[in-house]
């Protein structure tokens, strides 16, 4: 039969430590053990996570009223308090396709001025949800667009005084090679 060995005896301990137990600590793991907490130790200090906030930050819900009808178009909902009244006008427009940015004009009273696109929500805000009202400005010209059609007739039409046309002037006017220094 076996005998048991009683653990509490000291002899006990020292058989561990000659077995490569536990207990035992040979010269190279304690080198590289140092070396290790050396290497931990100029790392720096360790920094903790940083905590995650719960934001207590408030979103608005604006509401989109048509003008003449006064019924509801659109809400767009978590608007942010630093958005402007552009990007409120960019979900609108991912909430209803057909009004384009540049053709929704925003009021904050029904027969007031339409606002600028850089007006902040929060300077809006009364309370969580904002009413605003909608009029479509129509389709919207560019500037390239309009110069050059509010400036190519008259330019053409000096061009047909500077010419001389025979269907404008007479024959012998417009024969005459005479032209002003002013023109």
């Amino acid at each position: 039969m076996l005998k048991r060995q009683n653990r509490s005896t000291p002899g006990h301990s020292r058989d561990l430590a000659a077995d490569g137990g536990a207990l035992s600590m040979s010269r190279k793991d304690s080198r590289s053990f140092f070396n290790l907490s050396q290497l931990v130790l100029s790392a720096g200090r360790i920094k903790p996570l940083p905590a995650l906030k719960h934001s207590k930050v408030t979103y608005f819900e604006v509401e989109i009223v048509d003008v003449q009808s006064k019924k509801q178009i659109c809400i767009v909902d978590k608007v942010p308090p630093a958005s402007t009244l552009l990007d409120v006008k960019h979900k609108f427009h991912k909430a209803c396709p057909q009004w384009y940015p540049s053709r929704v004009g925003l009021q904050l009273e029904r027969n007031g001025p339409f606002l600028k696109d850089s007006v902040s929500i929060q300077s809006l805000a009364v309370s969580s949800i904002v009413t605003l009202y909608f009029t479509d400005l129509g389709q919207q010209v560019g500037w390239t667009t309009f110069f050059l059609t509010e400036y190519t007739g008259p330019l053409l039409i000096y061009l047909l005084f500077y010419i001389r046309l025979s269907t404008i002037y007479d024959q012998v006017e417009s024969r005459k090679n005479f032209r002003h220094p002013v023109v």
